[in-house]
């Protein structure tokens, strides 16, 4: 059975998408820990981030790279965070999370709830410096 990544990267489900190549998707999550929270996918999907062969996780790498630094100059933060955790979507993903504080990257923290205003705002943000 195909991930929600997978179903997202498909176009079944609707996201707040920033960039995308061949191999790798870039959106906002669904359910931020802070404003400007982003998911990096590759389009493979794997459950776990060690079972991707080498060029892909240098590749996923490369990827989250460039959207972090976007990320940087977009969302007012000290620094951008990253996170693998991969409990909850059996797709790899990298989580990265604008920080001013060690609370920022806590994810047992209340979920964010952002208008589709406010979420299209930041994607749009974000893109400006891609």
């Amino acid at each position: 059975m195909a991930s929600i990544f997978t179903k997202i990267i498909n176009g079944e489900i609707p996201s707040y998408k920033i960039v995308e190549n061949d191999h790798y998707i870039a959106i906002l999550d669904a359910f931020p820990l802070v404003e400007g929270h982003v998911l990096v996918i590759p389009k493979m999907e794997v459950d776990k981030i060690f079972d991707l062969d080498k060029e892909t996780y240098l590749g996923l790498m490369d990827f989250s790279y460039e959207i972090a630094q976007a990320i940087e100059k977009a969302i007012p933060c000290l620094r951008v965070g990253v996170a693998v955790v991969g409990l909850e979507v059996p797709h790899v993903h990298v989580h990265l999370v604008p920080l001013n504080s060690m609370q920022d990257i806590n994810f047992s923290n209340p979920k964010l709830q952002l208008s589709a205003e406010k979420m299209t705002e930041i994607v749009d943000n974000i893109k400006s410096y891609l």
